[in-house]
């Protein structure tokens, strides 16, 4: 499974940085997170519940930092286990272009996932890490200083609803670009 998405942030390029490498903000922004844990150079431990279509579970995971180079880019690598409720590990590119006072956020995930949820289907899964993803750059874009973030998660929570209803009833796909995230992952994991 291939995820990509851009996102503009509205703080500068140091700002955007600083805020993704801040644990204790990362926490409150991923739904579902329990816990962030140090573990090594660049890497942590995470712990989160998440559903995906009729599967909830608790998922323990681990993401370690590569090819790091602030304030531009680096590489997650990521590992997680949700018991019987299945696996998930792969890597994303995560890149913080400036553009003028603001960022613009660009990620790539590159991802595989087993058990339970890959039995559910593509259309849920994407769905679900969609709207994962989509309330997770709500919560960041609010908590690094955005505004206007309750009207975009209002948009997103009715898109969600209407591509989780076309998924369900097997309905064609539009040609739009899914939103997707490297932490819709973790939050797998």
């Amino acid at each position: 499974m291939e995820m990509n998405q851009t996102q503009h942030l509205p703080v500068p390029r140091q700002v955007a940085w600083e805020a993704l490498n801040d644990t204790a903000l990362l926490k409150q922004c991923i739904p579902g997170c329990e816990s962030i844990e140090p573990d090594g150079d660049n890497a942590y431990l995470l712990a989160l519940t998440a559903a995906v279509g009729p599967v909830k579970a608790r998922f323990k995971g681990r993401m370690a930092l590569q090819d790091i180079h602030p304030p531009e880019s680096y590489t997650i690598q990521f590992d997680g286990q949700g018991g019987a409720a299945g696996f998930g590990k792969g890597s994303a590119q995560v890149t913080l272009t400036p553009e003028g006072e603001e960022t613009l956020l660009t990620y790539v995930v590159h991802a595989q996932v087993g058990g339970k949820i890959a039995q559910i289907g593509s259309r849920l899964v994407d769905a679900a890490a969609r709207k994962m993803a989509d309330t997770f750059f709500t919560r960041f874009t609010e908590a690094v200083g955005g505004g206007g973030a309750n009207e975009a998660d209002n948009n997103n929570d009715a898109n969600q609803a209407a591509d989780a209803e076309k998924g369900a009833d097997g309905g064609e796909e539009t040609g739009t670009k899914r939103k997707r995230s490297w932490t819709a992952w973790i939050s797998k994991s």
